[in-house]
């Protein structure tokens, strides 16, 4: 790397940091203004919790989801700083070429996307288990035990169903369950209870008052009793397992949950494929937003930085609503979660590469 490249790179990074601690405070102090009220009404709520398990967590998280807008706006004001003080004038009068140009550019964004890609698949969800275990306890209002599962249904193959309308998964016993059987779309048997309880020690199910109806071409049979013990092919830990968001799960968690779930004919993971996969498609657009912002700015123009500056803002709220749309379609029954993800960033990196041979001209 010669003088130049590190005069970049060091003005890319200080920009960087610089904007994304302008960004952080302003997030901090909203959150404030709008918590303040709930962290005064809880007594037993300490200023170190509030800081250590609450605000340095959203500190963390906010951070990372500020990155790809902090990296954008520091890009577009160094560069637009550069033009308007004709300095890329003279980098090009040395025969430098726009692509070795974009070289500390590309460096500084493979810094970015490396402490991206570590916070999105390990630091940020353990994080974010912190500080919504925090916003569970002290912020939201509590209607149920955490130990309790409400309204749960899973899908255990292509022609069974289960739900249950309330497990204890501390006292390992449940109400109102049923298991539905199905021949393509007409009901085959439906199997319910008034209660369900888990015996740990032999792996089997205790249903109180069940009820069984088999469906027969023409007529129905139907059977029930007091107790009857069963197995089924999925455990307590199932209900539990789903239950954590996959936010707060890391990525190696993620997968495993993900295959998991995939063993027990649960089709539709789409949500979490989708949390899974924008944990490296966001990180990449580190290199795609850079060489978006250095092709809108690298020129001087008679507005200066506030008009590169807004264009620039403009480009870059079209990419987050564009992400947030493809998050929602991606987690959709039968949707390609991994295309769907990967959209905005082919999107925006032709865009990108027809400003880069733009920008060569």
């Amino acid at each position: 790397m010669k003088i130049l490249d590190w005069y970049i790179l060091k003005r890319y990074l200080t920009t960087f940091l610089f904007t994304l601690l302008i960004l952080i405070p302003i997030a901090v102090a909203i959150d404030i203004a709008e918590k303040i009220d709930k962290f005064l009404r809880e007594e037993n709520l300490t200023l170190f919790e509030i800081v250590n398990d609450y605000y340095k967590n959203f500190i963390i998280y906010y951070a990372n989801t500020f990155m790809p807008l902090a990296l954008f706006i520091a890009v577009i004001l160094f560069t637009s700083k550069l033009a308007s003080n004709t300095e890329i004038v003279a980098i090009n009068s040395s025969q430098v070429s726009f692509t070795r140009f974009l070289y500390p550019y590309f460096i500084g964004a493979t810094i970015v996307c490396a402490v991206a890609l570590s916070m999105n698949h390990f630091f940020v969800p353990s994080s974010s288990k912190t500080r919504k275990a925090f916003e569970k306890k002290y912020l939201k209002k509590k209607k149920y035990a955490d130990t309790s599962i409400r309204e749960f249904s899973l899908q255990l193959n292509d022609s069974t169903y289960m739900y249950i309308q309330n497990f204890d998964l501390k006292r390992n016993s449940g109400f109102n369950f049923s298991i539905d059987l199905y021949d393509g779309i007409k009901l085959k048997s439906k199997l319910t209870a008034d209660n369900i309880n888990w015996k740990k020690k032999d792996s089997t199910f205790q249903l109180h008052n069940w009820k069984e109806r088999k469906i027969f071409k023409d007529r129905d049979s139907i059977f029930s009793g007091r107790n009857l013990d069963t197995t089924f092919t999925f455990t307590p830990e199932d209900f539990n397992y789903k239950n954590i968001m996959a936010q707060e799960m890391n990525s190696p968690e993620l997968i495993k949950f993900i295959e998991v779930s995939r063993k027990r004919g649960i089709k539709n993971l789409n949500a979490y494929l989708v949390e899974l996969y924008k944990r490296t498609s966001l990180p990449i657009a580190s290199y795609i937003l850079t060489l978006i912002a250095v092709g809108l700015a690298h020129r001087k123009t008679r507005g200066g930085i506030g008009v590169n500056l807004a264009i620039g803002i403009s480009v870059m709220f079209i990419y987050v609503f564009f992400l947030k749309v493809a998050e929602v379609l991606g987690a959709v029954a039968g949707a390609n979660a991994l295309l769907n993800v990967w959209v905005p960033n082919i999107v925006f990196g032709l865009y990108a590469i027809y400003l880069y041979f733009n920008a060569r001209r």
